[in-house]
């Protein structure tokens, strides 16, 4: 015991819950990097409130309720002080009903909207700036109006197409179909058939990492790209590469992040990466940075709270404000608002077209 309490003392442990495995696997390795160039980053300076920060690896790749298991027993024994990580949002859920209000947990990836659980800090893009300023945009400068939805079977792809569902009545676009498969989906042919068969002009996809790769190669084999535009809040780079530069036309994406995003907070975060891990390092993209984000931030909260534990954290005051590679931060309650932005893919990489949100 009195190891572990030195070890306390000294050290900030946070569980760090990322996917290593499974169809979102294709995203680890920017997690992790992005997750050590923050610790590397804060360590060097004061680390979080004069400790130093290590990082407990989780993988996130595995069924909700282990992985959940996992960070509660390290929660149980005291092993970790906080949680942080990109994941989906099904391990979200199960997360905080296994150590909800027990620790801080910053959750990095875009979300459906809300979790009142305390301690939950939802650090990425939602709907009402993401989504849906992105389907306006696409209207006005593309004449896109009829959206199918194509998603993975969990919360977040089911929640974000309801509200996009509801929210696009009366605005001069609809949703007029929508499909929901498996995490882990391979075969999109009845899917694909559906939607060629539809009325829709767009697809809005709402499929995570190797699921997204299989979608867009098969949507490019079927000739689909040359009179469907696509349209994702969590297609990235790594999904680009996986799937090819032919399967990639008339692809767009909202996020807040993309590398090679002409800012200079952007700019500094993209030349301190490369410099630490070099030309040939996993992809810089939304995934990765909201990692380095979500470490970046429980920094911050221990700075203006004086500790991350859950009283310190529990009277931090709503609109607080914080610089970050994505731009001018605001805290809104537990929910982050800020900048976002839509980009075309192009061939291997995304060209940004415009900024469709900005930071309240």
């Amino acid at each position: 015991m009195q190891i572990q309490d030195a070890r306390r003392r000294d050290v900030v442990s946070i569980a760090f819950v990322v996917p290593l495995q499974g169809p979102t696997g294709i995203y680890g390795p920017s997690c992790l990097a992005c997750g050590q160039l923050a610790v590397e980053q804060l360590n060097a300076r004061t680390g979080i409130t004069g400790r130093q920060i290590e990082l407990v690896q989780v993988d996130a790749g595995r069924p909700p309720s282990v992985v959940a298991e996992e960070v509660g027993r390290l929660v149980d024994s005291g092993r970790v002080d906080a949680v942080a990580g990109w994941h989906i949002s099904a391990v979200r859920v199960a997360l905080t009903q296994r150590i909800g209000g027990r620790v801080v947990y910053a959750f990095a990836a875009m979300h459906e909207g809300s979790d009142d659980t305390p301690g939950v800090f939802m650090l990425g893009e939602r709907p009402v700036n993401q989504l849906l300023p992105a389907t306006h945009w696409i209207r006005e400068q593309r004449g896109v109006r009829r959206w199918a939805i194509v998603g993975n079977d969990y919360v977040y792809p089911r929640v974000t197409g309801s509200v996009a569902a509801r929210a696009l009545r009366g605005t001069g676009s609809s949703v007029v179909q929508a499909s929901y498969v498996p995490l882990g989906t391979t075969a999109f042919g009845d899917v694909l058939a559906s939607v060629d068969r539809g009325k829709a002009d767009g697809v809005i996809m709402l499929l995570m990492g190797q699921d997204a790769v299989h979608f867009n190669r098969q949507f490019s084999r079927l000739g689909l790209s040359d009179r469907l535009l696509r349209l994702s809040p969590a297609i990235e780079e790594n999904t680009l590469l996986g799937a090819g530069a032919g399967a990639n036309e008339g692809l767009y994406a909202a996020a807040a992040y993309f590398d090679g995003l002409e800012t200079v907070e952007s700019g500094e975060f993209a030349r301190d990466y490369y410099a630490r891990f070099g030309a040939w390092a996993p992809a810089l993209n939304a995934v990765g940075e909201s990692c380095y984000e979500a470490i970046r931030f429980l920094a911050r909260l221990g700075e203006v709270s004086g500790s991350i534990d859950m009283s310190s954290v529990a009277g931090l005051s709503s609109g607080h404000f914080y610089e970050s590679p994505r731009g001018l931060m605001r805290l809104d309650g537990n929910l982050v608002d800020q900048d976002v932005y839509l980009a075309v893919a192009d061939g291997l990489e995304f060209k940004v077209q415009q900024q469709i949100s900005r930071t309240g």
